[in-house]
């Protein structure tokens, strides 16, 4: 075989071995993307569970309250939100990250 052939052959590997890493690449996001989109759903089914719960919690509360309902309850609301993402936020913490 001559030298060209040969270095036509390694171009064409190398560009074989380029497209296998390229499409491993690609499954890898893909599948990141599709877990993302899973978990978002099922957050999102979480979050219309519990809203009828909170929702009459807050009312419950907002009777009481001497502030007029719905403000009370925005600002009920976004407490208790407010607190669970922090929360959250602490657990899933990244501690690699903080290096």
């Amino acid at each position: 075989m001559s030298e060209k052939e040969e270095l036509k052959k390694s171009r064409a590997q190398r560009a074989k071995e380029k497209a296998k890493a390229q499409a491993k690449r690609f499954k890898k996001e893909l599948k990141k993307a599709m877990s993302t989109a899973i978990l978002a759903a099922f957050g999102f089914l979480i979050a219309l569970v519990w809203k009828d719960v909170i929702t009459d919690f807050v009312n419950k509360i907002s009777e009481q309250s001497p502030i007029s309902g719905k403000l009370f309850s925005a600002l009920l609301v976004t407490l208790i939100c407010v607190l669970g993402v922090m929360i959250i936020t602490k657990l899933t913490e990244d501690k690699e990250a903080k290096k």
